[in-house]
């Protein structure tokens, strides 16, 4: 790198917050290993997370039955030192370790794994994963609490009070009884009862419990009514979802249909296991709370200071303490990629995710190649979504329109260094399978659409906003697509930055009209960035839904044929690549 871009960048990372650094870490003795995790994490909850910043502290304070590979994300023995699967590929049962503790010195047994899988699908845990655990029988149907009832099932009621000796922040009292009838309100309309946000409060569920038949009526709160009891929900019983303890040491799963890659799912971080005692004990979030929470990775937490660090120490009593390698692992918020290199280059800390592109660019021309510079490729795409719940992002012709109307190749040039333009959502890589492609660049056609939708040159064409979380990158890829989008369409656009919280937040909500995305795969199947773009799916966030979408997904569930597999999955992809809820823009490679 040349003594000016150094210096240059030296200075600006320093008026980006270095000193701030130095000043924040005091006398604090170093930790063995440094690194920037880039931003303040959202939680340290491994159900309610889906960012790659809290990934990375989670797999290190949790692990699950497996954990993964660092390569190829291969399943190896985690809590579960060994696994049978059954000859349908239906089953998988787990046997744990002995010497499995968790950090208060507890010992780890299958019940553990059984409350957290109830917790994770509980549709009160918001766990915008939770669909990640559906290929378990029954699992979805748990998780749509009333709506995933029919009468004859066995059914459990949650009631509004806890059961006697229970923690303060315990589970509702349960019932459990098989649902008689569902009676719907006279009152109300059949557009109302089709309202899944009005589904429970127009219906009373009667069940048979102990052969006494009981009426109940959901609600927020106790709430006395002339005829039903009141519950705070009411779902198929949890004995009915193939999940279960056969003993204290072997846990049973029973999927729907066969699933290849279920055991490089059970090493995600979110259908990792939680404390029970803790959570029940402190309750949300109070229970991650340094002086609070109580893990069972490699690592405990010691404390966390906002807008600065987390630091880990190694857990002696880890089953695998003798094969972890560093005492202390600091984990860094730096929201500058410019500080973050500076702090790399003058030793504060020892690892960076990803380089500012001026900086890759440089280290790519070093001579002799610098050998902490290792660039490789990524199974993740960067993208925008579309809201297409606002006008007129509602209209496929303008969703084109302005997927044909950006310039990747000049994105590429500016913001980034050595990653691969997209025009497809899921990434090369993935074995035997082959993307559709969205619409390449094209003016013309792209005015052409604007104008058929009721835009022509623009005209009329209401202002939108970019949104994206902070980050120099970010920033310039939004300005970027704002000027070429103008530029191209005669259209008004503005960008809108948020810290990450806010930022996640935002996008949940659907308060936004176009937004900064990227996702990373899970395990290496095309069905790890697919299925987030059904309807309803947790982690969709576009208001985007198609019929024919959904049922390529699940046939493609239910499919033995590999080769059949993957064209369903393939077809599946060519209608999200037709609608374009969504906008590839360009596949990641690591600049670390």
């Amino acid at each position: 790198m040349s003594p000016r871009l150094f210096t240059a960048l030296s200075l600006i990372a320093l008026a980006c917050g270095a000193i701030a650094y130095v000043v924040q870490s005091g006398s604090l003795p170093p930790a063995d290993f440094s690194f920037s995790n880039q931003t303040e994490i959202e939680s340290l909850d491994p159900a309610v997370v889906t960012g790659a910043p809290e990934g990375r502290i989670i797999r290190s304070l949790y692990e699950g039955l497996v954990r993964l590979g660092p390569h190829k994300r291969e399943p190896r023995p985690g809590i579960a030192e060994r696994w049978d699967i059954s000859e349908d590929g239906l089953t998988y049962t787990f046997h744990l370790r002995r010497n499995a503790t968790w950090s208060d010195g507890s010992p780890m047994t299958a019940h553990d794994f059984v409350y957290s899988m109830r917790r994770f699908l509980d549709p009160l845990t918001l766990a915008e994963y939770a669909y990640q655990a559906w290929y378990v029988k029954n699992a979805k149907r748990y998780s749509r609490a009333a709506r995933g009832v029919v009468v004859g099932d066995r059914v459990e009621i949650e009631l509004h009070s806890l059961p006697d000796g229970a923690l303060p922040f315990a589970r509702g009292e349960l019932l459990h009884g098989v649902l008689e009838r569902i009676d719907t309100d006279a009152t109300a309309t059949e557009e109302a009862l089709a309202d899944p946000e009005q589904f429970t409060s127009l219906r009373t569920f009667v069940v048979r419990i102990d052969d006494v038949i009981r009426e109940f009526r959901i609600t927020d709160e106790y709430k006395q009514t002339n005829s039903a009891e009141s519950c705070k929900q009411l779902m198929l019983d949890f004995e009915e979802v193939g999940f279960r303890a056969i003993d204290d040491y072997t846990v049973e799963t029973v999927l729907k249909a066969p699933t290849p890659y279920w055991l490089q799912l059970l090493g995600f971080y979110p259908l990792f296991p939680v404390n029970q005692q803790c959570v029940e004990t402190y309750g949300t979030p109070r229970w991650t709370a340094p002086e609070n929470i109580v893990t069972n990775g490699p690592y405990r937490l010691v404390f966390r200071r906002l807008r600065d660090r987390i630091r880990m120490e190694k857990r002696e009593e880890y089953w695998d303490a003798e094969n972890v390698a560093l005492q202390t692992v600091d984990a860094l918020a730096v929201d500058s990629i410019i500080t973050e290199f500076n702090l790399y280059e003058t030793g504060k800390i020892d690892w960076v995710p990803k380089l500012a592109p001026l900086i890759s660019k440089e280290l790519l021309k070093a001579d002799p190649p610098r050998e902490d510079f290792n660039p490789a490729t990524q199974l993740g795409t960067y993208f925008y979504s579309f809201n297409v719940n606002r006008k007129p992002l509602d209209d496929v012709r303008v969703r084109r329109a302005l997927v044909m109307a950006i310039d990747r190749e000049e994105i590429i040039r500016t913001a980034c260094a050595g990653e691969v333009p997209a025009r497809s959502y899921c990434p090369p890589g993935l074995p035997g399978y082959e993307a559709p492609l969205c619409p390449d660049r094209n003016l013309e056609e792209a005015r052409r659409l604007l104008a058929e939708a009721g835009f022509p040159e623009g005209n009329g064409f209401p202002k939108i906003e970019l949104l994206y979380n902070y980050h120099e990158e970010h920033q310039t890829i939004a300005e970027l697509i704002r000027k070429q989008w103008q530029q191209a369409l005669g259209i008004n656009v503005a960008t809108r930055n948020e810290e990450w919280g806010t930022y996640l937040s935002s996008q949940r909500q659907l308060d936004y009209d176009a937004v900064r995305r990227a996702w990373i795969g899970d395990y290496l199947d095309p069905n790890t960035f697919l299925d987030m773009f059904v309807t309803g799916g947790e982690n969709n966030n576009t208001g985007w839904g198609n019929a024919q979408y959904d049922k390529l997904l699940e046939d493609a569930q239910k499919e033995v044929d590999p080769g059949k597999r993957l064209e369903m999955l393939h077809q599946a992809e060519e209608i999200l690549m037709r609608e374009v809820p969504v906008m590839p823009s360009y596949y990641y490679v690591s600049r670390a």
